[in-house]
């Protein structure tokens, strides 16, 4: 039996949508695109979104509309994979991390005014903070706003896990309680075009910098113009920007996709209660739920305490991987990246995100896993070590 972690539902009609932009006049820059933004910000509730080639893109994008560059301070948490820092050194910014809640390893609200404080005191307060839905389970965004008030900083929401989930009962992507939202599409997320992402925001000028930013930094826009229009083929590039446009076909997926997002959900939702009922006699720390979040459930991820009768967490990687069980572990913390370490962060600095590490594992989650793999998946997880080694 061959499980992954994660696995994209390609179904006739999202074939049969990209066949039909495959076969017609555009290929990029026609109307699908606008098609898809609009879909992602009426289904959000938000007034604008911008599509991208990656989220990574739309992270780099955010962080440049925000006007992040050479010695500001961004934040962000380390549990998470590197983009969500490395956009902002793509600026010249300064990168720092804030440890974790315990519970929903997001950001921690308790640990983020705590190093506040400090960085008013220090004259090193953030330009922008990178909260990151850890699983598809909202930050307390509600706090973190309340905190951007008082201390002055941008929020860009890392939502990449997080289409379709819901904060105090709203979409995430509406931004409330933010400047900007990323979504990602790549294929094990909720819903993919293949790769992919978004940044949504309800500012006219922040929509505006990304869309020109996203190809070349080109406008149309006679009213961006600094002199009057040679004729109707007339453009300017008045930023450096890049080619970070979605493809027509993508977003033909995209929009396909996002006809069943609420069904993805609903199924991860399912899988998600077989597992919390098959794992709940096990000495492991099944993902809590925060009430006030209606999560995506983009990953399963069980702790191990150090101790545990099922032995550490490296053996039982080993077992279910030597088993065909697809699991992984999200996410090495970033400042341990060979690349990151140059920057000086001390481990110490950050013990709930260390003491995290040591012990998750994501356990795979899908629309497609039938729960007969996920009785397999429970079996290996919880059945007697031998001898194991994956040479």
């Amino acid at each position: 039996m061959n499980i992954p972690y994660g696995r994209q539902d390609i179904n006739k009609d999202d074939i049969n949508a990209v066949i039909n932009v495959l076969t017609s006049d555009n290929l990029t820059q026609g109307s699908m695109v606008p098609e898809f933004e609009s879909a992602v910000s009426e289904y959000c509730g938000v007034n604008f979104a911008i599509a991208t080639n990656s989220a990574t893109s739309a992270l780099h994008l955010a962080c440049l509309a925000l006007g992040v560059g050479d010695s500001d301070h961004v934040w962000t948490t380390p549990i998470s994979f590197v983009a969500s820092a490395n956009c902002a050194l793509y600026c010249g910014a300064n990168v720092d991390f804030v440890d974790i809640d315990p519970c929903t390893y997001n950001i921690s609200v308790d640990a983020l005014t705590s190093k506040l404080k400090y960085a008013k005191s220090n004259n090193s307060l953030p330009k922008v903070l990178i909260p990151v839905h850890m699983t598809g389970q909202c930050c307390d965004m509600k706090a973190i706003h309340s905190l951007s008030i008082e201390y002055g900083f941008k929020i860009i929401e890392d939502a990449s896990h997080a289409i379709g989930a819901k904060y105090l009962e709203m979409p995430v992507g509406n931004c409330h309680y933010s400047d900007i939202t990323i979504f990602s599409f790549h294929p094990v997320k909720i819903i993919t075009t293949g790769e992919g992402g978004m940044a949504l925001t309800n500012d006219v000028e922040l929509s505006g910098a990304i869309r020109r930013l996203r190809s070349h930094g080109i406008t149309r826009d006679s009213l961006e113009m600094d002199a009057p229009a040679d004729g109707p083929w007339y453009y300017q590039q008045i930023d450096l920007g890049f080619n970070y446009r979605m493809t027509d076909f993508q977003a033909a997926m995209g929009l396909s996709q996002l006809n069943r997002l609420d069904c993805f959900i609903n199924k991860r939702h399912k899988i998600a209660s077989i597992y919390d009922k098959l794992l709940e006699d096990l000495p492991i720390i099944r993902p809590w739920k925060d009430p006030n979040c209606y999560s995506s459930n983009h990953l399963y991820i069980i702790r191990v305490p150090e101790g545990s009768q099922l032995f550490n967490r490296k053996q039982i990687f080993e077992r279910l991987r030597s088993n065909g069980i697809g699991v992984n572990v999200h996410y090495i913390p970033i400042y341990r990246q060979p690349y990151y370490r140059k920057f000086g962060y001390r481990y110490e600095d950050f013990p709930e995100s260390e003491a995290y590490y040591s012990e998750a594992i994501s356990l795979p989650i899908f629309p497609l896993l039938t729960s007969k793999q996920q009785s397999f998946v429970v079996e290996v997880l919880s059945s007697p070590i031998g001898h194991q080694s994956l040479f």
